[in-house]
C-alpha cells in the first residue's frame, strides 16, 4: 500500500504533504528530524492519509495537491483545516 498524507506543524501550523509507503515510519522520521525540509518544523501531527494500492497513484496525488493550491484548500477546507 501506498499514502499521501499531509501533516500539519505545531511550531508554524503550515503544511506539508508527502507520500510513502510506510507511513508510520515515514511520521517517525518528520517527528525525528530525519526530514531535511521538515526538521525545522517539528512537532507535526498527521491530519490526513489516503491510501493507494499502487505507488504512481499515491505520487500524482501528492503532486496534484502541491501544485494547485486550490484543490488543495478545498481538500483542506472539507475538514476546517484552514479559514
Amino acid at each position: 500500500m501506498y499514502y499521501m498524507y499531509i501533516l500539519q506543524s505545531l511550531v508554524d501550523l503550515g503544511f506539508y504533504i508527502g507520500f510513502t509507503s510506510d507511513l508510520k515510519a515515514r511520521y517517525n522520521k518528520h517527528q525525528k528530524g530525519g526530514v531535511k525540509s521538515t526538521k525545522n518544523r517539528r512537532p507535526f501531527k498527521l491530519i490526513y492519509c489516503e491510501v493507494y494500492s499502487r505507488e504512481k497513484l499515491a505520487r500524482l496525488r501528492e503532486i496534484e495537491l502541491k501544485k494547485h493550491g486550490q484543490k488543495r484548500e478545498e481538500l483542506l477546507n472539507r475538514f476546517k483545516l484552514i479559514n
